[in-house]
């Protein structure tokens, strides 16, 4: 390999450190809270738009309005399970739980 194709390596964990604190800190901790949520709503609102459905229409089965689908979708706000639940039966899917091995 020639020194212009050198590859450039780099440690995940060092700069995941470095941006959101080492591991079992509160602000890591924070961060991958905020990711989580950041997921689960990615997941809600591609869910949503294969049913086809609005955000509007979604809070309507679900009885909230469009601001909170929104703010979940955006990850801003976590559903309480109970809301999760009724979100996915709206949305026609179904959660599976299994124990962890």
């Amino acid at each position: 390999m020639s020194e212009r194709e050198e590859i450039k390596m780099f440690d995940v964990d060092a700069q995941l450190d470095a941006a959101f604190g080492k591991e079992g800190t509160a602000e890591r901790k924070a961060a991958e809270d905020r990711a989580y949520a950041f997921f689960t709503g990615q997941i809600i609102e591609e869910a949503r738009k294969k049913a086809h459905l609005t955000q509007e229409e979604l809070a309507e089965r679900i009885g909230t309005n469009k601001s909170y689908i929104s703010r979940v979708e955006t990850g801003k706000t976590e559903p309480r399970i109970s809301t999760f639940y009724r979100i996915i039966t709206a949305l026609g899917l179904n959660m599976k739980l299994t124990a962890a091995l």
